[in-house]
């Protein structure tokens, strides 16, 4: 595990909680990429163009470096190619910031095929705007790093571009059988619930407890990034449950373009169980619900939006009727919940199942013979039999979608 230093900006006059937040976050992020932190570095100043901190700053960090023994340096600001290459010549280590960090993370645990291509997609629309710096700078001398700072040639911005339309195209061809199996499993007569929501709100526990089984549940960020799918039954309705990756803070609109095909199990979703870690402070609570809703806005079909209101068990009755009342114009009728004890969860089920697509009703008299008991048993798979009486014929209140009731209907005597 590489030994690192963490280092952040501060504008003048910023939220003092907020930067500490981020600068935890960072951390966090450091964990999951597998560094261990020895030391932090903080600086209250607007941006300098050469070094994003101050040069003075810049020369603490490389006594600081060297004294840890640190191996590489982590910027939680966004930083320029030419800042990078000049804080590695003063540091002498890897010098990387928080967007290549996110990035290493992915490409580290993305196992699918089309999570491979998402996160080389993420990383080539990183390095475009940077392309001509990278190579200006490269014929001066190599740097290591994670952005492979090496080989690279004249023709690396056409390369990279060429490279982004072929990975669309394929990215594309891919959603387009997210949407086929989407209307199969519709067909199928399952509704689509996504989970969704920050790292760390609770997510993949939830996931475990509803669908009961051994889900990867660590203290760490992003242990979920390929969506993991479970089926659900709840009052006879089936439905398919699907963990998606966490949203963090400032993720940029390319990188949330980048996963479009992974955030697809969330955008095109029936449900969307939005799920809120009500033991952070409440700001961070409101700032997450406004860019969760923000992410979901004119990217959903028409999913209705549950929320349920993690880790309730964590804090003060007192407490936590405080933050409703702050946050109740963002999370209109939440569920609270603790998923780690199963508290609230048979009243978060009774919700998923109300807030399900709706099905018709109808009743139906089918003949008492071997055809009509094949009827039945077909009925049974397919949908929600209400009641049943046996007699010359066969009685059913029955309850199903549409397409099961459009076949059923000519033995129909009421809706």
């Amino acid at each position: 595990m590489k030994r690192t230093i963490v280092v952040q900006r501060n504008d003048p006059n910023a939220d003092t909680a907020a930067n500490e937040r981020k600068l935890a976050e960072l951390k966090e992020l450091a964990h999951a990429a597998d560094y261990v932190v020895v030391g932090s570095l903080v600086q209250s100043r607007y941006p300098d163009r050469k070094y994003q901190i101050g040069r003075g700053k810049v020369d603490e960090l490389a006594e600081l470096v060297e004294a840890l023994e640190a191996e590489k340096v982590i910027f939680n600001n966004q930083l320029s190619t030419t800042q990078i290459y000049n804080i590695s010549e003063t540091c002498k280590c890897e010098v990387m910031d928080r967007f290549q960090l996110i990035l290493e993370i992915f490409a580290a645990r993305a196992t699918t095929r089309r999570a491979k291509l998402q996160v080389e997609l993420a990383k080539l629309q990183y390095e475009l705007p940077k392309a001509k710096a990278i190579v200006s700078l490269l014929k001066k001398e190599e740097r290591p790093g994670f952005m492979g700072l090496g080989g690279y040639e004249d023709s690396y911005e056409q390369d990279i571009k060429k490279r982004i339309v072929r990975i669309r195209t394929e990215l594309l061809h891919s959603s387009k059988g997210s949407e086929l199996l989407r209307t199969f499993r519709h067909e199928r007569g399952f509704s689509l619930v996504a989970l969704a929501g920050y790292t760390n709100a609770g997510k993949s526990t939830l996931f475990q407890s509803l669908v009961e089984e051994g889900t990867i549940v660590e203290d760490m960020l992003f242990t979920t990034l390929s969506p993991t799918t479970r089926s659900l039954t709840i009052n006879q309705r089936k439905m398919l449950l699907t963990d998606t990756v966490g949203f963090i803070e400032d993720l940029p609109h390319w990188m949330v373009d980048a996963f479009r095909s992974t955030l697809d199990e969330i955008f095109l979703a029936d449900i969307i169980l939005l799920v809120v870690d009500m033991s952070d402070p409440v700001d961070v609570i409101r700032q997450k619900l406004v860019v969760s809703h923000d992410i979901f806005w004119k990217r959903t079909e028409g999913a209705v939006i549950v929320t349920a209101l993690n880790k309730t068990d964590l804090i003060p009755d007192e407490d936590l009727q405080k933050k409703l009342e702050v946050i109740s114009y963002l999370a209109p009728a939440p569920v609270m919940i603790s998923a780690r004890s199963g508290e609230g969860l048979g009243e978060l089920k009774q919700l998923l199942y109300e807030n399900l697509p709706k099905w018709e009703h109808c009743m139906i008299s089918v003949p008492m013979s071997e055809e009509g008991m094949s009827m039945v048993s077909w009925l049974y798979d397919e949908g929600i039999v209400h009641t049943i009486e046996y007699g010359d014929s066969i009685l059913m209140e029955i309850e199903a979608r549409d397409e099961i009731i459009q076949k059923v209907k000519p033995f129909a005597i009421s809706y």
